[in-house]
C-alpha cells in the first residue's frame, strides 16, 4: 500500500467514525471536525472550522482549559499522556454533555507543536445511569439502616 492509499484510508476512518474526532491548532482554533463531532455537538464542520474550542467548553471551565492548552503548546507535553479523560462539554443547543476522550499531540517533523487532536465519545447517558445507581444504592443503604 502506498502513502496516498494510506492517507485516503486514514481520512475515511477519521471522517466517518461515530466518535467525535477534531483537531485544534496552537491557538485552540478548530481546524478539523468530523461527522461524529457534528452529531455529538450539533455544529456542522462549516460552522466550527476557524472558531475557538470555547464553543464546546462550559464557560466556567474555559479559563482553566485555555491556560492548560497554552502551557501544553509551549512545553510540547501534556500531563495527561494517553489517559482517558472525562469532562463536561456543551452542545450547540446549550445542554451539557459529558465526554470521555483521549488526546494526540500533533507535532511537525522538527518536534514543534502544531496542535492537539481529540477523539471523543458522548458518555452523558452512561453518567446519568451511574448517578441513578449511586442514588439507589444510597437509598437502599439508608433503608437497611
Amino acid at each position: 500500500m502506498n502513502k496516498t492509499q494510506k492517507t485516503k484510508i486514514y481520512q475515511a476512518i477519521c471522517e466517518e467514525a461515530p466518535d467525535a474526532i477534531l483537531f485544534a491548532d496552537r491557538q485552540s482554533v478548530i481546524r478539523t471536525w468530523n461527522k461524529g463531532a457534528e452529531l455529538m455537538f450539533g455544529y456542522s464542520a462549516e460552522e466550527v472550522i476557524g472558531e475557538s474550542l470555547d464553543l464546546i467548553i462550559p464557560e466556567n471551565l474555559r479559563q482553566r482549559h485555555n491556560d492548560g492548552y497554552a502551557a501544553t503548546m509551549k512545553s510540547g507535553h501534556s500531563k495527561y499522556g494517553h489517559d482517558l479523560l472525562s469532562v463536561p462539554a456543551v452542545h450547540k443547543d446549550g445542554r451539557r454533555l459529558f465526554c470521555d476522550f483521549s488526546i494526540v499531540m500533533v507535532k511537525n517533523d522538527d518536534g514543534e507543536m502544531l496542535g492537539i487532536a481529540s477523539i471523543m465519545r458522548d458518555t452523558t447517558a452512561q453518567k446519568a445511569r451511574e448517578k441513578e445507581l449511586r442514588e439507589r444504592i444510597k437509598e437502599l443503604e439508608t433503608k437497611a439502616g
